[in-house]
C-alpha cells in the first residue's frame, strides 16, 4: 500500500494505482476537486444534490433501477460521498469484476441523464435528508460547531445546502454546475487492490474522455476570532449535545500531526484522557470523542459529547481543564508512545480493505500539495515528541480559539464564566 503508481491519461487527468498482491476485491473511486466550500450562497446544497443525479440513470442505464441492478449483478458495494472540498463516486468489488465496474462507474458520470422528473423527486428525498441530520443531535452537532467557527462563509454552510436552494434548483443549474466543476482539471481516479493492466487500459479508455473543464477554485476563508464563541441551536430534548473546538492549521502546516496526535490522547480511545474523565470517573456522557478537520486553509480540534443539560457547564470546565494540563504537563512518553501504537494500528487495520486504501489515496492526491503514503505518516508520528507536543498545545488551546457548539435547551449566555482558559 506504500507503492503506487501515477498514470497521467491524454487529458492530463491522473490515475493513481496501487497494487496489492493477492487482494481479491479492488476499489475505483473518482474523486473530484469540488464540494460545498465552492459554491455560493445561490446555490449552497448544488454539489449534494449533483452527487445525487448521478445514480438516477443513463443512455445506456435509463433509470435507478436499471443502474441499481447492473452493479448489485456484480455483487459489489458503491456508493457515493459529498464533502466541503472534494466529491467522490466509487465501487467495490471482486478483482476479476473491476473492469465492468470501471464502464458502470464511466457511464454514470460521463452519460448520465439528469432528467427533470428525477430532479424534482430527488428534492423531496434530499429535504428529509436534511431533516434526518437536524433531528439526530449527534449528526447535527458538527453543522452547528462550523457554523460557529466559519460563520457566513462557504465553509460555514452545511455541505446538505438550504431547503430553499434545494427547491429552487433547475436542471440548467446542474449542467452548468456540471460543466465547470466536473472534468479532466478537478478529477482523479483511484484504482487499489487487485488491479491489472487490462483494468488499466480500460480505465484510461474510458476516462480519457472527461473534458478539460473551467474549474473554479474556492474562495479562501477569512475569519477572525478575538475572543470565544458559542453557538447553540434550541432543541426540547433532555440531553445536551455539545463540540468544543480550537482553532489548529491547515492541511500540510508543520504541526498537523501533532493536533492529531493530541485528539488521539484528549478522546481518541478509551483510554483516552476525557473518556475516564467524563465518563468514567464522573458519569457525564455515554459518548465522547475527540477529533480533527484540517481543510486547505484552516483546520480545528474539537472534543463532542451528550451530557445531561444541567450539567453542561461542568462537561465544559472538565474539557477544558483537559485542554489545559496539556499546556502546562508534558505528555507522559508511556501515554505518548500508547497513543502512537494506537494510530499504527487502527491505520494497519484500516489499510486492509480496499475502499479505504483508495479513499486515503484520493484524499491525499485532491487535498496534499504531494501524496503522503501511511508509511510517510507513520515516520511523522513517530518523530514526535512530548516537548513538541507541548509546544503545539501553548499555541492552539487559547481564549480566542475556543469555539462551543451546543445542541439542546441551552441558551449562549450560560457559558460566559466558563468558555476561558
Amino acid at each position: 500500500m506504500d507503492k503506487y503508481k501515477k498514470i497521467i491519461l491524454s487529458n492530463k487527468a491522473p490515475i493513481i494505482k496501487i497494487a496489492l498482491p493477492g487482494a481479491k476485491t479492488a476499489t475505483a473511486l473518482l474523486i473530484f476537486k469540488t464540494g460545498s466550500r465552492y459554491e455560493s450562497k445561490n446555490n449552497n446544497g448544488i454539489s449534494h444534490f449533483l452527487e445525487h443525479l448521478f445514480f438516477k440513470g443513463t443512455t445506456k442505464y435509463p433509470n435507478t433501477l436499471a443502474l441499481a441492478s447492473e452493479l448489485d449483478s456484480l455483487g459489489c458495494e458503491f456508493n457515493a460521498f459529498t464533502s466541503k472540498e472534494y466529491t467522490g463516486y466509487w465501487i467495490k468489488a471482486a478483482e476479476n469484476k473491476l473492469g465492468q465496474a470501471l464502464e458502470i462507474l464511466g457511464e454514470m458520470i460521463l452519460h448520465s441523464k439528469m432528467e427533470e422528473a428525477e430532479i424534482q423527486r430527488e428534492k423531496g428525498v434530499i429535504i428529509e435528508e436534511l431533516n434526518m441530520y437536524e433531528e439526530n443531535p449527534m449528526m447535527h452537532i458538527e453543522d452547528v460547531l462550523e457554523a460557529c467557527i466559519y460563520g457566513d462563509t462557504p465553509a460555514g454552510w452545511e455541505t446538505v445546502g438550504t431547503k430553499e436552494n434545494i427547491k429552487r434548483f433547475t436542471r440548467q443549474d446542474f449542467i452548468s454546475y456540471l460543466e465547470a466543476q466536473y472534468g479532466a482539471r478537478s478529477a482523479c481516479l483511484i484504482l487499489a487492490g487487485g488491479v491489472k493492466d487490462k483494468d488499466i487500459n480500460k480505465a484510461k479508455a474510458i476516462f480519457s474522455a472527461l473534458k478539460p473543464n473551467k474549474w473554479q477554485a474556492q474562495p479562501k476563508t477569512k475569519v477572525q476570532q478575538i475572543k470565544p464563541r458559542v453557538k447553540t441551536s434550541f432543541k426540547d430534548i433532555d440531553q445536551a449535545n455539545l463540540s468544543l473546538a480550537v482553532r489548529t492549521f491547515a492541511l500540510d502546516h508543520a504541526e498537523e500531526f501533532n493536533v492529531k496526535l493530541l485528539s488521539i490522547i484528549l478522546g481518541g480511545a478509551m483510554s483516552s484522557r476525557l473518556f475516564i474523565n467524563l465518563r468514567e470517573r464522573n458519569g457525564l456522557a455515554y459518548y465522547v470523542k475527540t477529533d480533527t478537520e484540517f481543510y486547505s486553509d484552516s483546520g480545528y480540534l474539537t472534543t463532542q459529547a451528550g451530557v445531561p443539560t444541567e450539567k453542561t457547564q461542568q462537561a465544559v470546565e472538565i474539557i477544558i481543564n483537559e485542554y489545559r494540563r496539556l499546556t502546562v504537563e508534558p505528555v507522559p512518553l508511556a501515554e505518548l508512545n500508547r497513543a502512537k501504537d494506537l494510530l499504527r494500528g487502527r491505520l494497519l487495520l484500516q489499510m486492509e480493505a480496499t475502499d479505504n486504501v483508495a479513499n486515503w489515496y484520493a484524499r491525499q492526491s485532491i487535498l496534499r500539495r504531494q501524496i503522503m503514503t501511511p508509511a510517510e505518516f507513520m515516520k511523522k508520528i513517530a518523530a514526535i515528541t512530548p516537548a513538541s507536543l507541548q509546544k503545539t498545545a501553548k499555541k492552539i488551546f487559547v481564549d480566542s480559539g475556543l469555539n462551543l457548539a451546543v445542541i439542546g435547551r441551552i441558551k449562549d449566555g450560560d457559558f460566559n464564566q466558563v468558555l476561558k482558559f
